[in-house]
């Protein structure tokens, strides 16, 4: 696992539109290419650690999960295409943040957001976030 940061003010992320904190997220993704993943592993080799959440996290940020290097509907076990992607229980905190691919594919997604109730309130509130959400398949 590894972690990737992507840096920004809260005045510049409100000064811009949602699509130009997507397009930063997506470059810092597709930055993080073979020659990036084998100086981490090297690098770990020579100390290795475990990962710890607290390391990488602080209470200021959102942390954002997944990757769209693996087919998460590409597993089948006989019976028949999964119905969701789901994270399950362990790192659920404030700010987290999961993304997966649509079981519909065609760029659809699935996003899992993770907030004190306070919080959510405010992000429900935000007009331009609230107008790229599916109402009728939010959860």
């Amino acid at each position: 696992m590894q972690a990737i940061k992507k840096l920004t003010t809260a005045g510049e992320l409100l000064d811009q539109s949602v699509g130009w904190a997507a397009r930063h997220l997506h470059q810092a993704v597709v930055n993080h290419g073979d020659k990036e993943i084998r100086e981490y592993m090297d690098s770990w080799v020579k100390s290795p650690y475990v990962y710890k959440m607290n390391l990488f996290f602080d209470g200021n940020s959102i942390q954002m999960g997944s990757s769209p290097r693996f087919n998460m509907y590409g597993n089948e076990f006989g019976l028949g295409k999964g119905l969701a992607v789901l994270s399950g229980y362990a790192n659920k905190f404030d700010g987290k943040v999961t993304l997966y691919e649509g079981r519909e594919g065609g760029g659809s997604m699935y996003l899992e957001v993770c907030m004190l109730p306070e919080n959510m309130d405010r992000f429900e509130r935000d007009e331009e976030f609230m107008s790229l959400v599916d109402e009728k398949k939010a959860i």
